[in-house]
């Protein structure tokens, strides 16, 4: 299989993408999904959710303290 990058992986492998997210190689296809949980219920007029991409994980902070974090009351994933 042939990813969007030109990137070769073998039949029936996985893999996770820089945007993290998980693919599989199957006959005939490649398959991905997210592999994070996507904040979106939350104040988004003062905070913002920025993505670490080391760890695959959402953190919602303020925008004029990225050291504040901003209560999340729904996750989609």
């Amino acid at each position: 299989c042939r990813d969007l990058n030109g990137e070769l992986h073998e039949l029936d492998s996985q893999w996770r993408t820089d945007s993290c997210h998980d693919c599989s190689c199957s006959e005939g296809a490649i398959d991905c999904c997210s592999s994070f949980l996507t904040p979106s219920d939350y104040d988004e007029e003062n905070c913002v959710s920025i993505l670490n991409k080391e760890t695959c994980t959402y953190k919602v902070v303020e925008k004029d303290d990225h050291s504040k974090e901003c209560p999340v009351h729904n996750w989609v994933g």
